[in-house]
């Protein structure tokens, strides 16, 4: 194999951070770039003292000049309290965090990949989604900033493999879980296993039928480096998520049980434009890939469990007053 200079951009968040361990260990001198907005340096303080590992606070929507041979672009706060609690710079943050890291592609001759996501199809009216549906997203809504931003960096990304040749891959990824989850996120799972932890009551939003598919941090993990490693004609987009389909109330059901928690289930009102399915269809990453996901819901949730065990609150606060 042959090793590369490689920068991952919000390397230090939940998703980045395991991109950093898997490519540090096979070898490769890494980057990671982080501005710290809602992760956090302990996810990647093992790693700091490893000879090809680098450490770079910046903020993706400045440019910024490096030569590397690959970059995976995973910058953008995620959660919805995140995202929303300053819109703009969520829109900033993957519009012009994608335009610096294509004309760095452009200019080193590097391959790109976008973390892209599931939001791109909206509250979806195809089921399961697969990459060839264009989405059912509100543009004006509380969640476009969020939504449209990954769409138009999805366009700014094969415009640029269209005009200027760049090495593109885009990913769009599911609802992903596990150990380095910010325990103050807002996403559904670490905020229903702190809950349970604590015996607090367990937030539910609208009846609890609303459905998701959760991956694994591991097997999504996998997945993408196979994208980055696929044919240079394997552009994508790729669905990289686990089609097993839960609602929420099975969710929250099944942390109940794994946590042995004291927690009653309390409902609240549905979020605007809030999805009320989303499962992905993964035929193209099988075929193109050959990759499935592995670890059954139950099996991750009590590895994540036991991380959100190991924590001590008092060293995490909520990353925005959202939560």
């Amino acid at each position: 194999m042959k090793l590369r200079r490689i920068l991952v951009t919000g390397g230090a968040g939940f998703l980045g951070s395991h991109i950093c361990d898997r490519l540090v260990a096979q070898g490769h001198d890494v980057i990671c770039l982080d501005n710290f907005f809602t992760s956090q340096k302990t996810n990647v303080a093992h790693l700091l003292g490893k000879p090809n590992f680098e450490l770079i606070r910046h903020d993706v929507t400045h440019p910024l000049w490096l030569e590397v041979d690959e970059i995976y672009n995973a910058a953008c706060p995620a959660a919805p309290g995140h995202y929303q609690y300053n819109p703009i710079k969520t829109m900033k943050t993957s519009v012009l965090g994608a335009i610096n890291v294509l004309g760095m592609a452009k200019r080193c001759r590097a391959k790109v990949l976008q973390f892209s996501t599931s939001e791109v199809y909206g509250d979806p009216t195809v089921h399961p989604q697969p990459e060839s549906y264009r989405g059912n997203v509100n543009p004006i809504g509380p969640r476009a900033c969020y939504d449209e931003g990954k769409r138009a960096a999805e366009t700014l990304f094969f415009d640029y493999h269209r005009s200027n040749k760049v090495n593109i891959r885009v990913v769009r990824i599911f609802n992903t879980y596990g150990p380095r989850m910010h325990p103050f996120d807002g996403r559904v799972v670490s905020n229903f296993i702190r809950q349970a932890l604590y015996n607090e009551d367990i937030t539910m939003f609208g009846e609890g039928k609303q459905s998701r598919s959760f991956c694994f941090v591991d097997d999504l993990v996998d997945g993408i480096i196979r994208l980055m490693n696929a044919p240079d004609d394997v552009t994508g987009p790729i669905n990289i998520g686990n089609p097993v389909e839960f609602t929420m109330r099975q969710l929250a059901d099944l942390v109940i049980e794994l946590t042995d928690s004291k927690s009653r289930i309390v409902y609240k009102p549905m979020p605007a434009d809030d999805p009320s399915q989303r499962q992905p269809d993964i035929s193209l990453a099988k075929e193109k890939l050959g990759w499935e996901p592995k670890v059954q819901l139950r099996e991750g949730l009590a590895k994540t469990i036991a991380y959100f065990r190991s924590l001590n609150l008092d060293h995490f606060r909520p990353p925005t007053p959202n939560f």
